[in-house]
């Protein structure tokens, strides 16, 4: 009878899991799949490389969203066993919260495999090719990254306002660029139209622009002077702009890059809280998922009509508070104001211990809530206020 149960139990978690993940990923990932989707419109990138960049980032997101869809799939399934009458039946029949914690067990063991998996491995992965894919697509597509009518600062010293952008002939009508490249000297770019040639093998785009002029002004003496021109050349170097593109950020690196970081970093004095906190979050985020379904499991068999609302609504209470926690403790931890353990581990101890305590309680058929100590609270509280409301109406 276990058996049917716990693959009972198994497949009604399977369906609310596939839906919390398809929907946290989606709403995760949907400003950037309308700036995607931009790219293809607008600027004429291929479809294929859109696609490719979209599998870059989705590790990132799914470290995350694979935890909150297992919470929700849990809480949703056991309380609609409980709206149902399903978990009174079970109970009944001799089966205790512990009996039913296996299926439970092998859902949390498959999302933090898979939390893991993608935390260690495809994370950094997706990082490093992302970077790869944004220098490849400025070399073939090299007016994409620029935007119409806004100030761009994505070049070191340069900051560049065009008025429109032609993304099928890379070609940028009234251009304003201010170059502070050189120390000694400040130049103002301005020009009727421009167009940006890319070199790949160099990794330049040098953007011609025709029919204007420079305004210079010498740092040291403040002398000003005005330059007119014709054609003039302004070098772009994507080397300077993607200059980090080899794996050097902790984010990009994997677990034996990490370690031999730190090492270097100690062993030179150089502070290691970044390498420590990433290292950390990559054990810290998995182990998420075993305490999650510790809190959640509790929590679901609660008795509750509308279970799917109550569900999700809970699932996104606990997500945000755990994450708070998290933001912040990784907050405090690249700032080195608490060790990077303590930073990274303080939700998934807090949440177990929390998970413990409801799961015992529950297990011993105590409610969450003394209703009758709660309600004799209340009215207590409202004879003391309207206690202290009478004089001041008498006065």
């Amino acid at each position: 009878m276990r058996k049917i149960v716990h693959r009972y139990i198994l497949r009604e978690i399977a369906v609310p899991l596939a839906f919390g993940l398809c929907v946290f990923t989606f709403v995760l990932l949907i400003a950037r799949l309308l700036r995607l989707i931009e790219l293809v419109v607008n600027r004429g990138v291929p479809a294929w490389n859109i696609a490719k960049i979209f599998s870059y980032i989705l590790p990132t997101f799914l470290e995350v969203t694979i935890p909150m869809a297992m919470l929700l799939a849990i809480l949703v399934a056991f309380g609609r066993l409980s709206a149902d009458s399903e978990m009174v039946a079970m109970r009944s029949s001799g089966l205790s919260l512990y009996q039913l914690v296996p299926p439970v067990a092998i859902v949390a063991a498959v999302a933090m495999a898979a939390t893991a998996a993608v935390s260690i491995w495809a994370r950094p992965w997706g990082n490093r090719s992302l970077k790869s894919a944004l220098v490849e697509l400025a070399q073939t597509r090299a007016s994409a990254g620029l935007k119409p009518q806004i100030f761009n600062d994505e070049f070191p010293g340069l900051v560049i306002y065009t008025e429109h952008v032609d993304t099928a002939t890379d070609r940028l009508e009234h251009v304003l660029i201010s170059d502070e490249r050189e120390p000694d000297e400040r130049n103002t770019i301005f020009a009727r139209d421009g167009t940006m040639l890319s070199d790949p093998a160099s990794g330049v785009i040098t953007l011609r622009l025709r029919e204007g002029f420079i305004h210079t002004v010498d740092t040291g003496t403040g002398t000003e002077y005005q330059t007119q021109f014709e054609s003039y050349d302004v070098n772009l170097d994507l080397r300077q702009a993607f200059a980090n593109v080899r794996p050097q950020d902790p984010k990009e690196m994997t677990l034996a890059q990490l370690a031999a970081t730190i090492a270097s970093r100690r062993a030179s004095g150089i502070s290691t809280a970044g390498a420590e906190v990433e290292l950390h979050r990559k054990f810290s985020l998995p182990f998420a998922c075993f305490v999650f379904a510790l809190v959640a499991m509790p929590l679901g068999v609660q008795p509750v009509r509308a279970a799917r609302a109550r569900g999700f609504a809970v699932s996104l209470v606990m997500i945000f508070v755990y994450y708070l926690l998290l933001s912040a403790g990784q907050a405090l931890a690249e700032q080195a104001d608490v060790p990077a353990v303590i930073g990274m581990w303080l939700p998934n101890v807090a949440f177990g211990a929390l998970g413990v305590w409801l799961f015992l309680r529950v297990a011993r058929e105590y409610p969450l809530v003394d209703v009758q100590r709660l309600e004799a609270a209340v009215v207590a509280s409202a004879r003391r206020l309207a206690a202290r409301l009478r004089p001041e109406a008498a006065a």
